[in-house]
């Protein structure tokens, strides 16, 4: 992480990023650090996911101190309603206010198993994913956008910006074709499908993220609190590994129109913007980062 310099488009912007440890949480904790923001840092652990060992170096707070940064890190369960409380007290006790919450924390349990139709999804793997995909959105804007509410609104005019981690998946299901080099009967062909994965509870997720964004969007535009999603496409994080042990890589990255597959510092820009006054005409969009993988 280079040193706090640069334009600040998050001066003193108080920010907590859930999933912080790893990934896309990561990169967006680091990015909003050198814009100005001061960093809550929240997940289960402060360390990376061992997936993507090179995450693991130093934790995503101390990190950001170690650039001249300010950041804490808080334990939290977004699953919980009184863990996402807690985050929301400590972020007000440490900074006294709080003006971005990016709910970004979230898991595939899909990616690392076999695929499986709905018919064959175990309902643990439903409801594990509906707590930590969906109520942890839930449970982010009611206590974030409760807190916006109470205190005086930002020099812009604006109480508050929160930015939920969708998917391509939450705008378009999972399917997914391959070429193969077969003919048809009227030998006018070399190609033919099939590759499909199936992933119910996830993409279920990701849609009721994506549509409760518009509808918080619009439930608190009067009050000034933008609400946007970012739908990443396919990400080099801990879950792509998971995922590329089922599914063929290479075919993946060759599925995108601009190649290969996103970094986690891709979506830093879409974060950065959607959190800054620069966004303040902005709300309620559910902004695709995916290498065009759904304009197909």
């Amino acid at each position: 992480m280079a040193s706090i310099t640069g334009p600040q488009r998050l001066r003193d912007k108080v920010c907590i990023v859930t999933g912080s440890s790893s990934g896309v949480g990561r990169a967006i904790a680091l990015a909003y650090a050198r814009e100005g923001g001061l960093l809550v840092c929240a997940d289960l652990t402060p360390q990376a996911r061992p997936e993507v060992s090179a995450e693991r170096a130093v934790n995503t707070d101390e990190l950001i101190r170690q650039n001249c940064g300010r950041a804490i890190f808080v334990q939290t369960d977004v699953s919980k309603a009184a863990g996402v409380e807690n985050l929301v007290r400590q972020a007000v006790a440490e900074y006294g206010r709080l003006d971005v919450l990016v709910n970004n924390a979230g898991i595939s349990l899909e990616a690392s198993r076999a695929p499986t139709k709905i018919h064959e999804t175990p309902e643990d793997v439903w409801d594990t994913t509906m707590a930590v995909n969906v109520k942890s959105i839930f449970l982010g804007c009611k206590l974030a956008i409760a807190q916006m509410l109470r205190q005086d609104v930002s020099p812009s005019g604006d109480r508050g910006w929160i930015i939920n981690t969708s998917s391509v998946f939450g705008l378009v299901g999972g399917y997914y074709i391959r070429e193969l080099p077969v003919s048809d009967l009227c030998s006018l062909r070399s190609f033919l499908l099939i590759d499909v994965w199936w992933t119910a509870s996830y993409c279920a997720s990701k849609g009721a993220v994506s549509n409760l964004t518009r509808q918080v969007a619009l439930d608190y535009a009067e009050s000034r609190i933008h609400c946007n999603a970012i739908c990443p496409g396919y990400t080099e994080t801990a879950i792509f590994v998971n995922t590329i042990k089922h599914h063929d890589g290479d075919e993946i990255r060759e599925k995108h129109p601009l190649r290969g597959i996103g970094s986690p510092e891709d979506l830093v820009g879409a974060a950065i913007f959607l959190a800054s006054d620069e966004a303040r005409w902005i709300t309620g969009v559910c902004l695709p980062v995916d290498g065009g993988y759904i304009m197909q």
